[in-house]
């Protein structure tokens, strides 16, 4: 049984919906994807595709299958490339999930500088704030701070995140200022999304959890900013966002005894992708702009 053959009649199949469309897009009888398909479905031991006479789809099995298959096959096609190429230089394309905000403060800018050393990689950059796995939906890289781990992918530490409780001057003038953080009940709160309402500090004995009431909630951190610098309310912001307003005194930090928990920005790799040449080389270039020292820390 060749398995690199039938592993690509299968994605020429789900890519397509058909038998006969995939045979013409591989240059063979429809007979021989057929035959290739039902080889891996044997080995598999079980369906791959829902047939009828006028549709093939996915079964709960191929859908699941899908995904590891396309990286498996890309990284086979890869390594056979790199073989026949009388270069060592990185060549190739990897897509990227980053953190909005911290991405267009920070991230971009390094990618950007990754491509002009490797000129001949490609990126496909999504922005998003979720937590995603990057097996099921097909990165090569997922940057975030959430603390989700995924079967199958493997979390590289690059940097602490620091967050702060933060308000205008104003605002800490017209409504006071917390002392602990249970006193938040009584204040105007804004809230990221993403992390929710409810915030965690540190004290001497132990963790304080306290749920907030929001005035205003939103998915990007640049909102958050806007509205606490305007008075309207005490906000969890990452340092590297807030840095700038509380270095000019258009915020100022409260709690500051009270620690807020430490979150970590961290890369999520497929394991069949962590040996892939460009994405160890832009992983080596994270933890070399990023680990260590933050920028945004050495701005301080």
């Amino acid at each position: 049984m060749d398995t690199l053959a039938n592993l690509k009649a299968f994605l020429a199949v789900a890519g397509s919906g058909s038998f006969s469309a995939a045979a013409r897009s591989l240059d063979l009888a429809p007979s021989v994807v057929t035959k290739r398909v039902d080889q891996l479905e044997r080995a598999v031991r079980r369906p791959l595709f829902r047939r009828t006479t006028r549709r093939v789809s996915l079964t709960e099995a191929g859908e699941r299958l899908l995904p590891r298959v396309r990286a498996s096959v890309a990284e086979v096609e890869e390594v056979l490339a790199a073989l026949a190429r009388p270069d060592r230089d990185l060549e190739g394309h990897l897509r990227v999930k980053m953190p909005t905000t911290l991405g267009i403060l920070y991230l971009g800018p390094v990618l950007a500088a990754f491509q002009s050393r490797h000129p001949r990689v490609s990126l496909d950059v999504v922005l998003t704030d979720r937590p995603l796995n990057p097996i099921e939906e097909g990165f090569d890289l997922a940057l975030g701070a959430f603390p989700q781990a995924f079967r199958g992918a493997l979390d590289v530490p690059l940097c602490p995140l620091e967050r702060i409780a933060c308000a205008s001057p104003a605002f800490l003038a017209a409504n006071g200022t917390p002392q602990h953080p249970r006193d938040l009940a009584a204040f105007d709160a804004l809230s990221f999304l993403p992390t929710g309402s409810t915030w965690t500090f540190g004290s001497r004995s132990g963790p304080i959890s306290v749920t907030v009431n929001p005035r205003l909630s939103a998915n990007d951190n640049h909102v958050i900013l806007a509205a606490a610098r305007e008075g309207n309310g005490i906000a969890v912001l990452p340092r590297y966002v807030a840095g700038p307003a509380l270095r000019a005194g258009a915020l100022v930090q409260v709690l500051a005894a009270f620690p807020l928990s430490e979150m970590w920005l961290k890369a999520v790799v497929p394991e069949n992708r962590a040996r892939v040449p460009r994405l160890v080389a832009l992983l080596d270039f994270l933890r070399e702009h990023i680990g260590g020292q933050p920028p945004w820390e050495r701005e301080e």
